[in-house]
């Protein structure tokens, strides 16, 4: 099985920090610790961005979810716009355009979950 095959993409744009923790983290988080999945993405889009800079709770956990071995990359273009950027480095996050990404996991049929 290559990379793809096994390279789960969550793409987290709902901003309800119980969505975040109880859905987005737990599973992203379980996903590799499990063995479910190789690797496990999450592009932070949207609100979410805000979500990330103002819950200190959720960075605590975007950290230990990285810490753990799951990648996260915010959409540049959202990070700008928000004024946003900085701080989702700080805390450890990609930042990049997902425009074009998204349309190719789209398109190829790769793994994407979306919430």
């Amino acid at each position: 099985m290559d990379q793809n095959d096994n390279h789960l993409y969550i793409l987290w744009t709902n901003d309800h920090p119980v969505t975040a923790e109880k859905m987005v983290f737990m599973y992203g988080f379980n996903a590799l610790q499990q063995g479910w999945w190789e690797y496990v993405t999450i592009i932070v889009w949207g609100a979410t961005v805000n979500l990330a800079v103002e819950n200190t709770a959720i960075q605590s956990q975007i950290r230990k979810l990285i810490a753990s071995g799951v990648r996260f990359s915010a959409c540049k273009a959202c990070a700008d716009q928000l004024g946003a950027t900085e701080k989702l480095e700080s805390l450890g996050i990609e930042i990049a355009y997902w425009g074009n990404p998204l349309t190719e996991i789209l398109k190829s049929g790769k793994r994407l979950l979306t919430v």
